[in-house]
Protein backbone atom coordinates (compact mmCIF):
# COMPACT_ATOMS: atom_id res chain seq x y z
CA UNK A 1 0.00 0.00 0.00
CA UNK A 2 3.38 2.24 0.96
CA UNK A 3 4.34 1.67 -2.30
CA UNK A 4 1.01 2.62 -3.91
CA UNK A 5 0.30 5.84 -2.36
CA UNK A 6 4.32 6.42 -3.38
CA UNK A 7 4.17 5.90 -6.88
CA UNK A 8 0.86 7.96 -6.96
CA UNK A 9 2.61 11.00 -5.08
CA UNK A 10 5.64 10.73 -7.65
CA UNK A 11 3.39 10.40 -10.75
CA UNK A 12 1.66 13.61 -9.29
CA UNK A 13 4.97 15.67 -9.29
CA UNK A 14 5.98 14.61 -12.57
CA UNK A 15 2.71 16.24 -13.91
CA UNK A 16 3.24 19.80 -15.74
CA UNK A 17 1.38 22.64 -13.52
CA UNK A 18 -2.04 23.00 -15.25
CA UNK A 19 -3.00 26.71 -14.75
CA UNK A 20 -3.83 28.52 -17.77
CA UNK A 21 -6.44 31.39 -17.60
CA UNK A 22 -7.79 33.69 -20.02
CA UNK A 23 -7.70 36.79 -18.39
CA UNK A 24 -10.02 39.49 -20.18
CA UNK A 25 -8.98 42.96 -18.91
CA UNK A 26 -11.99 45.42 -19.36
CA UNK A 27 -13.49 48.76 -17.76
CA UNK A 28 -16.50 50.56 -17.07
CA UNK A 29 -18.87 51.03 -20.25
CA UNK A 30 -17.22 49.49 -22.50
CA UNK A 31 -19.16 48.68 -25.80
CA UNK A 32 -17.05 45.85 -26.70
CA UNK A 33 -17.15 44.28 -23.74
CA UNK A 34 -21.02 44.00 -22.94
CA UNK A 35 -21.27 42.39 -26.17
CA UNK A 36 -18.84 39.91 -25.72
CA UNK A 37 -20.43 39.16 -21.91
CA UNK A 38 -23.79 39.10 -24.21
CA UNK A 39 -22.80 36.82 -27.10
CA UNK A 40 -19.95 34.23 -25.22
CA UNK A 41 -19.69 34.70 -21.40
CA UNK A 42 -22.90 32.84 -20.48
CA UNK A 43 -21.20 29.73 -22.34
CA UNK A 44 -17.76 30.79 -22.08
CA UNK A 45 -17.14 28.20 -18.33
CA UNK A 46 -19.42 25.03 -20.57
CA UNK A 47 -17.06 25.11 -23.42
CA UNK A 48 -13.51 23.22 -23.62
CA UNK A 49 -11.84 26.39 -24.38
CA UNK A 50 -13.28 27.92 -20.88
CA UNK A 51 -12.34 24.41 -19.64
CA UNK A 52 -8.39 24.79 -20.92
CA UNK A 53 -8.86 28.48 -19.59
CA UNK A 54 -10.77 29.59 -17.45
CA UNK A 55 -11.69 33.32 -17.19
CA UNK A 56 -10.76 35.86 -14.55
CA UNK A 57 -11.46 39.42 -14.99
CA UNK A 58 -9.80 42.29 -14.23
CA UNK A 59 -10.06 46.06 -14.43
CA UNK A 60 -7.51 47.95 -17.23
CA UNK A 61 -7.17 50.88 -14.10
CA UNK A 62 -6.17 47.99 -11.54
CA UNK A 63 -4.24 45.52 -13.18
CA UNK A 64 -2.74 42.25 -10.61
CA UNK A 65 0.35 42.25 -9.50
CA UNK A 66 0.50 38.12 -10.09
CA UNK A 67 0.77 38.51 -13.90
CA UNK A 68 3.71 39.39 -16.14
CA UNK A 69 2.40 41.26 -19.30
CA UNK A 70 4.14 41.14 -22.38
CA UNK A 71 3.33 44.97 -22.45
CA UNK A 72 0.86 47.25 -20.37
CA UNK A 73 -3.00 46.45 -21.84
CA UNK A 74 -4.20 49.42 -23.27
CA UNK A 75 -7.48 48.59 -24.46
CA UNK A 76 -10.63 46.82 -23.66
CA UNK A 77 -11.29 44.34 -23.78
CA UNK A 78 -7.97 42.68 -23.88
CA UNK A 79 -7.73 38.85 -23.62
CA UNK A 80 -4.66 37.63 -22.39
CA UNK A 81 -3.53 33.83 -22.11
CA UNK A 82 -1.84 33.67 -18.53
CA UNK A 83 -0.02 30.11 -17.36
CA UNK A 84 1.87 30.22 -14.11
CA UNK A 85 1.50 34.03 -13.64
CA UNK A 86 3.17 34.82 -17.24
CA UNK A 87 1.04 36.55 -20.15
CA UNK A 88 1.68 33.84 -23.41
CA UNK A 89 -0.19 35.69 -25.91
CA UNK A 90 -3.39 38.01 -26.19
CA UNK A 91 -6.21 39.70 -28.48
CA UNK A 92 -7.28 43.13 -28.39
CA UNK A 93 -10.61 44.13 -28.87
CA UNK A 94 -13.92 41.53 -30.01
CA UNK A 95 -15.07 41.40 -33.28
CA UNK A 96 -17.70 39.24 -33.39
CA UNK A 97 -18.10 35.58 -31.64
CA UNK A 98 -16.60 33.83 -34.83
CA UNK A 99 -13.49 35.62 -34.92
CA UNK A 100 -13.20 35.24 -31.06
CA UNK A 101 -13.41 31.50 -31.27
CA UNK A 102 -10.83 31.41 -33.91
CA UNK A 103 -7.76 33.44 -32.47
CA UNK A 104 -8.91 31.61 -29.30
CA UNK A 105 -8.34 28.27 -30.51
CA UNK A 106 -4.93 29.14 -32.43
CA UNK A 107 -3.51 30.20 -28.83
CA UNK A 108 -4.60 27.50 -26.82
CA UNK A 109 -3.25 25.08 -29.70
CA UNK A 110 -0.08 27.12 -29.84
CA UNK A 111 0.78 26.94 -26.46
CA UNK A 112 -0.14 23.29 -25.82
CA UNK A 113 -2.97 24.54 -23.06
CA UNK A 114 -4.90 21.29 -21.55
CA UNK A 115 -7.51 21.73 -19.60
CA UNK A 116 -6.40 22.56 -15.73
CA UNK A 117 -7.63 24.22 -12.51
CA UNK A 118 -6.83 27.56 -11.55
CA UNK A 119 -8.76 30.23 -9.47
CA UNK A 120 -12.55 30.50 -9.78
CA UNK A 121 -13.58 33.33 -11.85
CA UNK A 122 -13.09 36.74 -10.72
CA UNK A 123 -15.42 40.37 -11.23
CA UNK A 124 -13.24 43.97 -11.00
Amino acid sequence: MKRLILSFGLWLICLPALSAELVMVEQEGCHWCAQWDAEIAPIYPKTDEGQRAPLRRVGLRDLPNDIEFASRPVFTPTFLLVENGKELGRMEGYAGDEFFWFLLGKMLEEHDVIIGETESETKF
